[in-house]
């Protein structure tokens, strides 16, 4: 593949939000991890990152790689913002960020041969300041001119949980050669990095020349390369989705790109940065996103500090009352308490390990106790032998699948909004105080028909209450 870059290529937003982290449990599982909720702000990280690129004097329409798992989440989130996609791509397994971004170009090639792509993580902590787009505008300068620009953060403390990158010569617009990549270090050497100078966090943020950086995949990692092009050639389109090919995709490396192009192109260039950004690695790291109080705790939900400094306290529901403590981050959600050092945070990772090894916990680090939905969604209040109880709430406009079950039978009270429910082929409009009985194997559906969400309480009873014990008859969002 021949590269070529002009002054006149499109600059595409390419945001990498299909990470399933676990550094910040419980709030982050695996059904709904750190970039799709809100943790410094109201909004969620992802949201905030399409708000960076929703300018379009500077950007296209963005494209979005995902797992499959949050595709309609990614669809929603960028719904509530009012920000139209360029495409949503679907990944079917995890292949690391080599492949996602080749598969990302190659789509931006396909409708502009000369898009630059600014690759971002949906994960990061950035406030869009003028110093931050002004780091942007120069390193699409440095790609027009035929660089692979990584975006490198002037560091401010010796940190460990980063890679490094050594600063070569200069190049136009402040950007540079890479010297060297340089591995996670320990603490003595990267005390000592930070006091020559001349070394940059990597970020983990790109802006590169599509058709050159496919020109390098090719060349350099030739398997990711023909993984992606395949991959991208037997894509199907599903709803507003691109289904990359499993099989072709599968049978890409598992690998990052600084691994396989980064740290072997000579066409790396860097761009020392010095806005704020922060990977929200871990619970310190929210601590320090958001605002603090006299005695440095930051607090989210109902909490009652006495007497105590330097914490994070998040709940969501229960108030939770800290007295008499230091250095602390206590995490509750509605299933799941985390109570620890703060200045220990990076453990949390390894702790979420050993729940998801363990089967009686496991759970824990997939769910919430809230499960969402493309509809709405519905949180657990009560389980015991042969029954469940759930409420449900449904988005204006929205409807669940025609479906039957085997195994159970439901009771629907509505509690706030309008119900329109069908039950084998009869149509019932239920109002607040208003209830209906499903009988076991009847055909049914719930949409609501109102302007505000509805709300109901959903009580099954029956031999097996699993969320598998469901068959789609008819469904809008094409699961099956």
């Amino acid at each position: 593949m021949q590269a070529q870059v002009t002054p006149l290529s499109s600059i595409v937003p390419v945001i990498l939000a299909g990470g399933q982290g676990t550094r910040l449990w419980p709030k982050s599982r695996s059904a709904r991890p750190k970039q799709f909720i809100d943790l410094v702000g109201e909004t969620s990280l992802f949201q905030q990152s399409l708000e960076r690129v929703k300018d379009a004097g500077r950007y296209e329409a963005p494209i979005v790689i995902t797992n499959a798992e949050y595709r309609f989440l990614v669809a929603e989130q960028a719904q509530e913002r009012g920000i139209a996609l360029g495409a949503i791509l679907l990944e079917p397994v995890a292949r690391n960020t080599a492949a996602a971004i080749a598969a990302a170009a190659l789509v931006a090639v396909s409708q502009d041969e000369n898009a630059i792509i600014h690759v971002l993580a949906s994960d990061h902590l950035i406030p869009a300041s003028a110093e931050y787009f002004g780091a942007v505008d120069n390193a699409a300068l440095a790609a027009r001119d035929g660089h692979l620009v990584t975006f490198g953060i002037t560091p401010d403390r010796p940190e460990t949980g980063y890679g490094y990158i050594a600063i070569g010569e200069a190049l136009r617009q402040g950007a540079h050669k890479v010297g060297a990549f340089v591995e996670k270090p320990n603490l003595e050497k990267a005390e000592g990095m930070l006091a020559q100078g001349g070394f940059v966090w990597n970020s983990g943020m790109f802006m590169l020349p599509a058709k050159l950086f496919l020109a390098e995949c090719e060349k350099l990692a030739p398997d990711v390369f023909a993984a992606a092009h395949a991959a991208v050639a037997g894509a199907k389109s599903d709803l507003d989705f691109i289904r990359l090919d499993e099989a072709a995709f599968a049978a890409s490396p598992s690998i990052s790109v600084d691994y396989a192009i980064f740290e072997r192109t000579d066409k790396a260039a860097v761009l020392p940065v010095s806005f704020e950004w922060s990977d929200l690695g871990a619970w310190d790291a929210v601590w320090k996103g958001q605002s603090r109080d006299k005695d440095g705790n930051a607090v989210t939900g109902p909490v009652l500090i006495s007497n105590s400094t330097n914490s994070l306290i998040v709940t969501e529901t229960a108030h939770v009352v800290v007295d008499g403590l230091d250095d602390v981050a206590v995490i509750a959600t509605e299933d799941a308490v985390f109570v620890g050092r703060l200045s220990q945070a990076q453990n949390v990772g390894a702790i979420a390990k050993a729940l998801k090894a363990d089967a009686s916990t496991r759970a824990l680090t997939e769910t919430h106790k809230t499960s969402y939905r493309p509809w709405g969604g519905y949180s657990s209040i009560l389980m015991g032998d042969r029954f469940q109880v759930k409420k449900l709430f449904v988005k204006p406009g929205k409807k669940l699948s025609l479906q039957k079950h085997h195994h159970r039978s439901e009771h629907w009270i509505v509690v706030r909004g309008t119900a329109e429910v069908t039950v084998d082929g009869q149509v019932t409009m239920l109002t607040e105080n208003q209830s209906i009985y499903l009988p076991l194997g009847c055909t049914h559906r719930l949409a609501n028909p109102g302007k505000i969400e509805l709300e109901l309480i959903e009580v099954q009873t029956g031999s097996y209450l699993g969320e598998d014990d469901i068959i789609r008859i008819e469904d809008e969002f094409g699961r099956s």
